[in-house]
């Protein structure tokens, strides 16, 4: 069976969460860089691969995958690893926590949408950076609040990691690097804490990527 590869950015949340998830599973993938400051991510070879120009791009089994909850789904389906809950009540308590982050946070500070943003209103990196603090920030505060449940545990859902984890760390990884101040988000810091301490989240790190 040919390795997966996957098409990747070091800084990008998306596919951090795809590393992330590659790793619980078992998975040995080869990287290739798509430099999103170069631009490759909007060049014929890589649109080739995701006509939306976007990365993560994940080669398996035959096939090209794009959508990073897409991707971690089709692992979870095809390779057996239990990233949600057997139950449909939980399953669709992670997939809110999940789809939080994913489709409300990231959205709105995504490196292209931001950047447009700046044009538009002439803004200086100031300007930047008080945008991601506002909706990174306070998308937390609101996950924070959504963490307060029976269900909670020592991850998002219960006491092994799953699918709300895999998307909460790159984006706890975004609000320290624009200086969303989530200090008091006690939740979400015990969270970070247990993921930090396993290895398929630290090997994920953008910072060891790099490296």
């Amino acid at each position: 069976m040919q390795t997966p590869i996957l098409y990747d950015y070091w800084r990008s949340s998306a596919s951090y969460r795809v590393r992330i998830a590659l790793n619980l599973a078992g998975i040995e993938y080869q990287a290739v860089v798509v430099d999103l400051l170069s631009k490759a991510h909007k060049s014929a070879e890589h649109l080739a691969r995701n006509p939306q120009g976007l990365v993560p791009a994940l080669a398996i089994d035959g096939l090209m995958l794009t959508q990073s909850l897409a991707m971690i789904e089709y692992i979870i389906e095809t390779r057996g690893v239990a990233l949600l809950p057997d139950d449909a009540a939980g399953r669709a308590r992670v997939r809110a926590l999940a789809h939080a982050i994913a489709m409300d946070i990231h959205p709105v500070c995504n490196m292209g949408v931001v950047a447009h943003v700046m044009d538009l209103a002439g803004g200086d990196e100031a300007m930047r950076v008080a945008w991601m603090q506002r909706f990174i920030g306070a998308g937390l505060e609101a996950f924070e609040a959504l963490l307060d449940h029976p269900a909670t545990g020592t991850f998002c859902h219960g006491e092994t990691p799953g699918l709300a984890d895999i998307c909460l760390i790159p984006q706890v990884y975004n609000a320290e690097r624009w200086g969303a101040d989530i200090s008091g988000l006690r939740r979400i810091q015990a969270i970070r804490e247990a993921c930090d301490r396993l290895p398929a989240f630290s090997d994920a790190h953008p910072n060891k990527v790099r490296s």
